[in-house]
């Protein structure tokens, strides 16, 4: 049994802590955090730690935390040469404090604090320094997870992008689109169906083939009725911005 301690309190370590919880392989000895009242739903309060003097020994450090506090996170613990990974999409294996043995344990998803993950489904990216640290990860990787890659920082990165396009920014853009529908008095649901079935396509098409719409039939009738529809000039300039990206993209083939 591999024997773990999270740092952070957030909604990545919470949602690694109940799935590491359910699986028989792993063990959490330990959570830091700063606020134990925002761990007192999820593990055993017991199990809470808030000074970083009272961290035992572990077989594997994950820090959970923001970007911009893992390495003064990883400066602070009081141990040297245990394998310590963060949970970034975007930050290098070498913001790490060079003192331990350097990972990086990244579950590409994301994460709500009201919203169950299953985590069985959830892409698991791995670094490490030399081939044992990278067993153990993925030992741990794949008692939550069906889904384990081994994934460079660079390469870590390039996913990162992706993922902002392809959930932050489509989410921001279901906003809209209920904003839109709000203005006028139309059910957002209607528009669900529509947002599945798109979903659904890409298991199955490349998204350049999944492409469809006025702008992929350079239907500048509707494009302009569109236009002059929208009154917001935000939403304006985006629909401008999206059509155009897309005709482009259309004339590359």
């Amino acid at each position: 049994m591999t024997r773990i301690t999270i740092i952070g309190s957030g909604n990545v370590a919470q949602h690694l802590i109940k799935a590491f919880t359910k699986s028989d392989a792993i063990e959490i000895v330990q959570v830091f955090s700063r606020k134990k009242e925002a761990l007192a739903s999820v593990i055993n309060f017991e199990k809470i730690v808030s000074d970083f003097e009272e961290i035992i020994e572990a077989d594997l450090y994950i820090i959970a935390v923001s970007d911009k506090a893992i390495s003064e996170v990883s400066k602070q613990l009081p141990f040297q040469n245990r394998i310590v990974v963060h949970t970034s999409g975007a930050a290098s294996i070498e913001t790490l404090d060079p003192k331990n043995r350097k990972g990086v344990f990244y579950p590409l998803q994301t994460f709500s604090k009201s919203k169950a993950i299953d985590f069985s489904t959830v892409p698991m990216c791995l670094e490490a320094e030399n081939t044992f640290d990278f067993r153990v990860l993925e030992t741990v990787a794949k008692s939550i997870s069906n889904a384990v890659f081994p994934i460079n920082s660079d390469q870590r990165k390039a996913l990162h992008v992706s993922a902002v396009f392809v959930n932050n920014f489509t989410n921001h853009l279901y906003q809209i689109g209920q904003e839109i529908c709000t203005e006028h008095q139309v059910p957002f649901e209607v528009l669900r169906p529509l947002i599945q079935e798109t979903a659904e396509k890409i298991k199955t098409l490349d998204p350049i083939d999944a492409q469809t719409g006025p702008a992929k039939r350079n239907d500048s009738t509707t494009i302009e009725a569109h236009l002059e529809y929208l009154t917001n000039e935000n939403q304006k300039n985006i629909y401008k911005l999206l059509t155009q990206s897309i005709q482009d993209n259309g004339k590359k083939l």
